[in-house]
């Protein structure tokens, strides 16, 4: 008997392949069929619903070197992610962005690699977009 996992699309990221957010987005990136993801979080959201390269049905994404990765988006390419959106945001998010920043200097808060995965988990089971039926295996 097969498992239903198991007749899902799997897409791949290395975590060995980027050094850094810029290059986890050019990762990502290949996998989409049509298109490019520009980096946003909002976007890269947008991209797990489907229509926008991923498979529209359910399917497995396996983040092989995901200790890697956990390190090179970690708290200082947070710092870095955050201080440049503080150049485009709008100003009534400034304090809070800041404040994020700060968190971040100081080793506290969700990192980069937090944010991504916790994305992929809400279009998973459990998750409130559970319906796109991602699943997660870090690796």
């Amino acid at each position: 008997m097969t498992n239903q996992r198991d007749a899902l699309p799997v897409l791949v990221i290395d975590g060995a392949s980027f050094v850094d957010f810029a290059g986890f987005v050019r990762e990502f990136s290949q996998l989409l069929r049509h298109g490019t993801w520009n980096g946003s979080l909002d976007a890269f959201n947008d991209t797990l619903r489907g229509g926008f390269g991923t498979p529209e049905t359910g399917w497995v994404l396996k983040w092989v070197n995901s200790d890697s990765s956990r390190i090179v988006l970690g708290y200082d390419a947070t710092v870095r992610w955050l201080t440049q959106i503080l150049f485009t945001c709008h100003p009534s998010h400034r304090a809070s962005i800041e404040a994020r920043v700060g968190d971040a200097q100081r080793g506290r808060g969700q990192t980069l690699f937090d944010m991504i995965v916790e994305i992929i988990h809400d279009h998973g089971p459990g998750g409130s977009e559970s319906e796109d039926g991602i699943i997660l295996e870090l690796l």
